[in-house]
Order: structure tokens, then C-alpha cells, then sequence
């Protein structure tokens, strides 16, 4: 095996406030995990922040191209044990999603997994009960993850010598993590890594209640590289692990506890690297153990840091084995706050399995073939990883495809940009034209939606074609945000718009950027626009360069678009710009336009009678008002209705957006 050493850190972010308080008392210091700042106005402990846990495997897992598990492929969620064959044996990647619990028959049955294959629990929810997941020889790139696998022991064979009954059972396979999963109680071993297996990880997982925990080896050959951290071993007797002939063997800040005391001489032990193993053991924590690390002659065993706790029996360390830095980084965490870290946070989790990520274009070409893997009912979240670029391309996130993020992944928001030229008037093979629909760069028809660090565009020439609609971005969907975004267009740049007429749907737009000329900011569907900038575009007129806004409120709604506490900036010459005008689509008189903007600076581009007719339609019918804003463009006139300080407080972020489910993005 070649020595390359990954320059890839091992990412794993723990919430430590549980152990705060310990670790602080050991005289340690504050324990905070990447990316915590300590807050300037206290001389206090770092209060660390909320678990995040990575998405990536790292340890030897992380190696020789990496384990990518079901990246690439369809998301599904299975609740029944059909289902669960199905995917998990299909040929193509799967990111498959176990929500509840999967009792699996015949009792001890096993379930293949295939290549490319993500298994997550959603939350604490996901069990297999009475079965196995077995991976054949040939198997590559697995990540099995947050999920319990319990309850196939037979009653009477506590030495697992009838049946064979594992939680995980490889041979021969490649390229495998196993993280944040509970093994206990099984026929026989709760995990098997057998017959020269390569590249695996084992983080975070918790074995307990069982006679033989983890086993590695049943080969002569010595091919074996594994990393074993954060585990918590906890009624388990032996095999914790065993590692028989393992290449390479790095075991950091596992705890062991509790063994079984049943007065076994011998095979009641915690680590054993066995044959001609290689084992690097670093500040693990052994409690009430039985032989808590030995190693064959023929083996090397190299411990650093670790802390004894009512131990007795072999203590072996002999040979140098191995620099595990020679292969990847690693943070080691101090013995002393390992069993409050690990009974915390080993095993399923509640934030684990409730998010899947899916990176553009690492794993999915482009924006739309990520979109395309979610799915239709999808009932978790969803994030869209997009790496710095320009996809050129159309996107439509459906109705039935709700909880998505797109989220760009550059240092700033014009990194990522997703854009097109069409405009509406194009013609399509039909002979009928795109109209708005066809001519948004990116279409959100699903609920719940959310983008972050992005640009949208649509960059059809005006210039060069004529001036025309040309959306970059249209919403149907409720609840609906955007922060740190920016919209890029010409005629109707942003429309937020609901599926039906009488429908609400709420968009929050939040530090964002938003530029165009003609009614660029547009549509029915209730609009916050807050702490941002929007830029009316001079189209080179010197009396009328565009319009704003052009909402089209249901009258009986009394919340339309609202700009607060922005920055309206222009490059028109003074008193060129309307700051909307009351849109009737297809001459209808129950659309109502409302639109308040209060609190924001306005340029001298803003002309002194603000507000314009449309289509026959009187602005002065329509619900338009102004309140404290400020600027050279800013005024207060017979033609700019002013909204009235007893009025005001029922105007604000949180009324726009409440709707009856309390809706609350503002907050976060």
C-alpha cells in the first residue's frame, strides 16, 4: 500500500456542551468544536455549538478516491422490508432513507447491499429488527449509517456457535463507513469485517449487550486498513474488536465499559491485535475491563494516552506499528472527556438521516439531475450542495418535491450562478411561445423551499433582441426563502406567485440583491423583502425607465409585497423610476395590487408621483403606501399615500408572513 498521507481534516463537528462542565473540571479548558468563536463581552467557558455532523467519511474510509456511499443516485425512504431489498440490492446508487422500524422474515434473514449504496436512519427511527446486512465479496463504496440493528440472538447460544446472525457481515469489500449505528443483541457477532477488507471506517457507533462485538479478519493475508473511533463497547464480553492480521489498525477515543464479567480467563478482553496486525491505540478510555489491550508476538500494539479504570489482566505494547498522520489528519479528543462525549453522542441521532445532501456537481452533474433524485412526497430535508460556477441550465423544482435548499458552496454569492437566456417571446416547436413559465431560469412550484449564498439570472440580451420578459427566478410555493441571494434580469426578474388565485404562498427574501427594470419585481404571492438591495436598471430613458414592483394581491388578501429596511439604488437619471404599478392579469379586477415599502432608502431615480396606472387599472384603486422611508427620492406628496403610525404596527415582517401556521424564517 502506498504511504499518501490525505490533506483531507477529519471533519467531524460534536457538540460538546454536555461535557463542557467535565472537561472545564479536568483543567482542560473550554472544548468547542470547529468553528465556535468565543464571544468577546464574556471572559467565561465557550458555550459550543449545536451537533453538526459531517457528511463524509474520514479515516482510512477517506482514502484511495474516497466513500461516496449512494451519491449520484435517487433518494428513496422505505418503511417496509420489500422495499428495503430492493434498493439496497438494485445495481444503481441509492441514498435510502429507513424510517421506522423493519421487521425482517425468515428471523436472522440477510439483506444484500450492493456498490454505491447510502443506508441512513431518519432521526432515532430507523431499526432493522431480526435480520442482517451482509455485503458480498466485491462490494465497494458503502456508507451504512444512524440506524439500530437489534434482536436476532437466539435464546440458549450465547457463544453464537448455531447461528450466524450478524448485524453487518462483509467479505472481500472495499470502501465502507459505518457511523452512528447501534449493534445489540444479535446471533452472533454485531459486526463482521471479514477476508481482506479494505478501507473502512467505524465511527460513532455503540455496541452493547452481546457476546462477541467486532471482529476483523478471517484471512492469512495482511491487507486490512481500518479506523475505529468514538465507539462505545458496553456489556459486550469480547471482540472490542478483535483485529486478526490487519495491515493497519487505528483505534482513537473509543470507551469501554462494563465488560461481562463472567469470569472467563481468557476470552474477556477489550482490544486484541492478533497475528500480524499493526494496532495504534490513542486516548481511549477502558472501565471495569478484563484485558483491556494485548497483541499476539507476532503483532505490534503501540498505546498512547489512554486512561485505565479498574482494569486488570494485559496491558500489551510492544513493535512501533504505525504513524497514522502518515495516512490522514485526524483531531484526537482528551481521554478524560471521551465517555461523556461518546454515551452522548454515539449511536443514532436525532439530526442524523433528517437531511440528505446532495453536492453538484461531485455527485450530480448539474442542478436539475439533483432535484431529479429527490423524491416526489419527499418528507425530509433535502440540501443541494452547488461548488462555485455557472450551470447554464433550466431547473424546476415540482410541487411534490418539498424541503429542498439549493445552497452555494463559494465564499460568495456571484461564485455560484445559475442562469439561462430564454426569453418569453421565444418561439417553441409548437409554434406557441415560453411565456413566464418557460422563460425562468428556475422554477420553485414546491413548499418549503429555501436558497442560500446563490445568484440567480436570466442574461437574455435586450440590447441585441428587443426587450422582452426574461424571468430568472418564479415561485408558486409557500414558504419560500432566500437569504444572501441575488437575482439577475431585466424585465421581470423575480416573480413570486401562487398556484391559484385565492391561494397564499409567502416568500421571505433576506440580504439578498435584486436587479431589473420593467416590473421586476412581481406577481400575487405575499413578498417580504427585507434588509436587502434592489437596483432599478436605466433602460436610457430620461422621463420612464421602469417599474419596481407590479403586484397582483387577491383582494382578500391583506398582505402583499413588502420592502423593509432595504437600499433601493438606480443608475436612471432623476425622477425616471415608478416604484410599481398594479398588475390585473388578464384584466381581472379582484387582483388588488398591496405593497408597502417602509423603512428604505430611495434614490433620486424615484420619481415625486411614485405609483402609475396599468392596463386600464387606477393606482389610486389599488393598496399602495410608504412609511418612514428616507433618501433624495424619498417624499411625502398628494401622490404618495403615506401609511399612518396607528396602522404601521400591523404591518410588519412577522404579520406578512404568520399566515395560520405561525411561520417564522425572520427568526433564523
Amino acid at each position: 500500500m502506498t504511504h499518501l498521507r490525505s490533506k483531507r481534516l477529519s471533519s467531524r463537528c460534536r457538540a460538546l456542551a454536555a461535557v463542557t462542565a467535565l472537561v472545564t473540571s479536568l483543567g482542560l479548558g473550554a472544548i468547542a468544536p470547529a468553528g465556535a468563536a468565543a464571544d468577546p463581552t464574556t471572559s467565561g467557558p465557550v458555550t459550543p455549538q449545536a451537533p453538526k455532523w459531517s457528511d463524509q467519511p474520514h479515516g482510512f474510509a477517506s482514502l484511495d478516491g474516497g466513500t461516496t456511499g449512494g451519491a449520484g443516485g435517487k433518494v428513496v425512504t422505505v418503511t417496509d422490508q420489500a422495499s428495503l431489498v430492493k434498493y439496497a440490492g438494485a445495481e444503481e446508487p441509492y441514498i435510502i432513507r429507513v424510517a421506522g422500524s423493519i421487521d425482517v422474515e425468515p428471523f436472522g434473514s440477510d439483506i444484500v447491499v450492493t456498490s454505491n449504496k447510502t443506508i441512513v436512519g431518519v432521526g432515532t427511527s430507523g431499526e432493522i429488527v431480526h435480520g442482517e446486512l451482509h455485503l458480498n465479496p466485491g462490494t465497494s463504496n458503502v456508507i451504512i449509517r444512524n440506524l439500530t440493528i437489534r434482536d436476532s440472538y437466539v435464546e440458549g447460544d450465547w457463544d453464537g456457535k448455531t447461528t450466524d446472525f450478524d448485524a453487518i457481515q462483509m467479505d472481500t469489500v472495499d470502501h465502507v463507513w459505518i457511523d452512528h449505528n447501534r449493534f445489540t443483541h444479535m446471533g452472533d457477532g454485531l459486526l463482521d469485517v471479514r477476508k481482506d477488507s479494505q478501507y473502512i471506517t467505524v465511527s460513532n457507533n455503540r455496541f452493547d449487550n452481546h457476546n462477541k462485538a467486532f471482529g476483523i479478519g478471517w484471512t492469512d493475508n495482511v491487507k486490512t486498513q481500518i479506523t475505529i473511533d468514538h465507539n462505545w463497547f458496553s456489556g459486550t464480553k469480547q471482540r472490542n474488536p478483535s483485529a486478526d492480521n490487519c495491515a493497519y489498525a487505528h483505534l482513537y477515543n473509543n470507551y469501554l465499559s462494563a465488560q461481562v464479567a463472567d469470569g472467563d480467563p481468557v476470552w474477556s478482553y477489550g482490544n486484541w491485535s492478533r497475528g500480524r496486525t499493526k494496532m495504534v491505540i490513542e486516548n481511549s478510555y477502558y472501565e471495569d475491563v478484563q484485558h483491556p489491550y494485548q497483541a499476539d508476538a507476532t503483532a505490534e500494539l503501540v498505546q498512547r494516552g489512554s486512561i485505565l479504570k479498574n482494569t486488570t489482566g494485559r496491558h500489551d505494547e510492544w513493535g512501533t506499528a504505525f504513524d497514522p498522520r502518515d495516512f490522514y489528519d485526524y483531531r484526537l479528543d482528551p481521554a478524560e472527556a471521551v465517555p461523556a462525549l461518546v454515551k452522548k453522542f454515539s449511536g443514532p441521532q436525532e439530526t442524523l438521516g433528517t437531511n440528505t445532501v446532495l453536492n453538484v456537481p461531485a455527485d450530480y452533474p448539474t442542478v436539475q439531475s439533483a432535484v431529479d433524485a429527490v423524491p416526489s412526497g419527499n418528507d425530509g430535508d433535502v440540501t443541494v450542495r452547488i461548488a462555485p460556477g455557472t450551470y447554464r441550465e433550466h431547473v424546476k423544482v415540482p410541487a411534490g418535491k418539498p424541503y429542498v435548499t439549493f445552497r452555494g458552496t463559494g465564499d460568495d454569492r456571484k461564485d455560484t450562478v445559475i442562469v439561462y437566456d430564454t426569453p418569453a417571446g421565444e418561439v417553441k416547436p409548437d409554434g406557441s411561445t415560453q411565456g413566464s413559465w418557460g422563460s425562468a431560469t428556475v422554477v420553485v412550484q414546491a413548499n418549503d423551499f429555501t436558497a442560500r449564498n446563490l445568484t440567480f439570472s436570466n442574461d437574455y440580451d435586450e440590447a441585441a433582441h428587443g426587450q422582452s420578459q426574461a424571468l430568472a427566478m418564479k415561485t408558486t410555493g409557500d414558504r419560500i426563502v432566500f437569504r444572501n441571494t441575488a437575482f439577475l434580469g431585466n424585465q421581470d426578474t423575480l416573480m413570486t406567485d401562487t398556484p391559484k388565485l385565492e391561494t397564499v404562498s409567502r416568500v421571505y427574501i433576506s440580504d439578498s440583491y435584486i436587479e431589473g427594470d420593467v416590473d421586476f419585481i412581481y406577481g400575487r404571492a405575499t413578498t417580504v423583502i427585507e434588509g436587502s438591495v434592489i437596483k432599478a436598471l436605466s433602460r436610457g430613458s430620461t422621463t420612464n425607465n421602469g417599474y419596481i414592483t407590479a403586484a397582483s394581491t387577491w383582494k382578500d388578501n391583506p398582505y402583499g409585497f413588502l420592502i423593509t429596511r432595504s437600499r433601493i439604488v438606480s443608475d436612471a437619471p432623476a425622477e425616471s423610476f415608478h416604484l410599481g404599478r398594479p398588475w390585473h392579469p388578464g384584466g381581472n379586477p379582484d387582483a388588488i395590487a398591496q405593497v408597502l415599502i417602509r423603512d428604505t432608502e430611495l434614490p433620486a431615480a424615484i420619481k415625486s408621483s411614485p405609483w402609475t396606472d396599468m392596463s386600464g387599472f387606477s393606482w389610486k384603486d389599488a393598496r399602495f403606501a410608504e412609511y418612514r422611508n428616507h433618501g433624495p427620492g424619498a417624499a411625502v406628496t398628494a401622490d404618495r399615500p403615506q401609511m399612518s403610525d396607528a396602522d404601521a404596527p400591523r404591518y410588519t415582517v412577522a404579520d406578512y408572513l404568520a399566515g395560520t401556521d405561525d411561520w417564522a424564517p425572520y427568526r433564523h
